[in-house]
């Protein structure tokens, strides 16, 4: 095969089956992998992952959009060797992919966050972990090693508790702070309704804030005296829907360090985060989970792309399954893409080891893809190498 930085994995998955007859431990398409996943979970666990707002009509309009692009491949250009790796925000990727903050993994696999952590930093690619953590912050970190981490905050309703949560993550080692806008409420999920299924309220998924001074301080009784009272003190500051612009001033003072808004899908919003000082953002619609009938994610790059692409670093979620997925949203201006539900699907099947098995497999199909297009780096990658249509 080519010599491409993942060829090593092509020829794991290829070669023991032509030589060896030996299939994968784990599902490689995409599709037969969530199945497997899903069918393995238990209903709460897997309406949680696997389900999405209302209707689910923003899921379905997240991967209409990757669907209606279609990519033109150029012949006889050599693509024998191929560097994918490019730098974001001072942080050195091996490719353009970054394991997006999913929360509550102990839900599917009982080493949840360590377990992704491990197989993250064992490839080199950053994880971005959820406040929403079942382990504490510290703990992902010391299971990461020396692999490279951002931190994704849910707003706190309360200040000092903030405050208190960028300074752990700082001195833990977070180097990139990413800011989710787009739940300050929880979107509408009927499938959680149906089952009654709220991991926070079982204390899964709040490992951060039980661990944390300035919540703890909030409280007239130690969490095991009163376990009710700290389910209770934190939903009452989960987040806060009545942030605005301005409020991002305060975050600013409170973390050195790049700072990425999450949940971007209007121009205009990309403009206000610039103008606020930000160093990024995330084209995302939180996977479809929070607002039924939303624009495709897909389809809001482009305008993103062109409203600040020059200023800040535009980064992009939600509905990513394949490697051609990567290679479209690149294509249409993404720096980098963030991967979600799917490395959880691994996490589901065999956890540290599946989700490296969805990593590679991920990163080996967007190696082919970008030879097989005719391309050999992230950065020539424009709008030109897909179809108008």
């Amino acid at each position: 095969m080519a010599d491409g930085p993942y060829s090593a994995f092509q020829d794991s998955i290829y070669l023991n089956a032509l030589l060896t007859g030996e299939t994968p431990a784990y599902p490689v398409d995409a599709t037969a992998l969530e199945e497997a996943a899903v069918e393995r979970l238990d209903p709460g666990p897997r309406g949680y992952v696997a389900g999405g707002a209302g209707t689910g009509a923003t899921m379905r309009a997240n991967r209409e959009a990757f669907d209606r692009r279609r990519i033109v491949p150029r012949m006889l250009r050599d693509v024998g060797t191929r560097d994918l790796s490019c730098s974001v925000l001072g942080t050195h990727l091996p490719a353009p992919v970054l394991l997006g903050p999913v929360g509550v993994q102990s839900i599917v696999h009982p080493e949840g966050e360590r377990a992704t952590a491990r197989a993250a930093a064992g490839l080199g690619l950053p994880m971005v972990l959820s406040t929403a953590s079942s382990f504490t912050l510290e703990e992902v970190a010391a299971a990461s090693g020396t692999g490279p981490r951002w931190f994704q905050l849910y707003w706190p309703r309360d200040p000092d508790v903030t405050v208190s949560l960028l300074a752990r993550a700082r001195a833990a080692g977070y180097d990139t702070l990413v800011v989710t806008l787009d739940t300050w409420l929880l979107g509408w999920r009927p499938r959680d309704l149906d089952q009654a299924y709220l991991p926070f309220l079982r204390q899964i998924g709040i490992a951060n804030y039980l661990s944390d001074p300035a919540f703890l301080a909030g409280l007239s009784k130690p969490i095991a005296e009163d376990p009710f009272a700290a389910i209770a003190h934190w939903a009452t500051m989960f987040a806060d829907p009545g942030k605005t612009w301005d409020d991002l001033a305060f975050v600013r003072e409170n973390w050195t360090g790049p700072i990425v808004l999450k949940g971007i899908l209007h121009p205009d919003d990309a403009r206000r985060a610039r103008d606020a000082g930000m160093d990024g953002v995330v084209v995302s619609n939180h996977g479809g989970r929070q607002l039924d009938g939303a624009i495709g994610a897909l389809d809001a790059l482009p305008g993103v792309v062109e409203a600040v692409g020059a200023d800040l670093a535009v980064l992009f979620d939600s509905g990513v399954r394949t490697g051609s997925d990567l290679l479209k949203a690149l294509a249409l201006g993404a720096r980098a893409v963030l991967v979600g539900r799917p490395y959880v699907y691994g996490l589901a099947l065999g956890g540290e080891d599946g989700v490296r098995h969805v990593l590679r497999c991920l990163l080996a199909e967007f190696d082919l893809s970008m030879a097989l297009s005719g391309h050999t780096r992230v950065d020539g990658l424009d709008p030109s190498v897909l179809s108008a249509g």
